[in-house]
């Protein structure tokens, strides 16, 4: 199962960690993990494209993590994107419930 934790703080979406591989199907035939990855992936490489947003970030795809925020107060901009990130994944979860797991914490 793959477990995300959206950070919140004062209404809005801070960062994310993402923990696990699905299990949907064997490695490499898994369109849930495919899926989850597709999102963050466009996700990071959209703020370090078209927003001047910092943020730190570490990954290690072996244990399938993904941790990234903010680190100081973001634009409009990545507020739109960090929005539509959490919404293609609420949609997954919707879908997958028992592959994907979406928590929200207060940072």
């Amino acid at each position: 199962m793959t477990n995300i934790t959206v950070y919140c703080k004062d209404n809005t979406y801070t960062g994310f960690r993402m923990e696990g591989h699905a299990g949907y199907a064997d490695e490499g035939e898994d369109i849930i993990c495919a899926g989850i990855s597709a999102l963050a992936i466009n996700f990071v490489n959209s703020i370090e494209e078209l927003t001047s947003d910092k943020f730190s970030q570490f990954e290690h795809q072996d244990d399938g993590i993904i941790d990234f925020e903010f680190t100081d107060t973001i634009s409009n901009e990545a507020e739109i994107l960090i929005k539509s990130l959490v919404l293609g994944l609420e949609q997954l979860e919707k879908e997958y419930k028992d592959f994907i797991s979406l928590d929200y914490k207060e940072v």
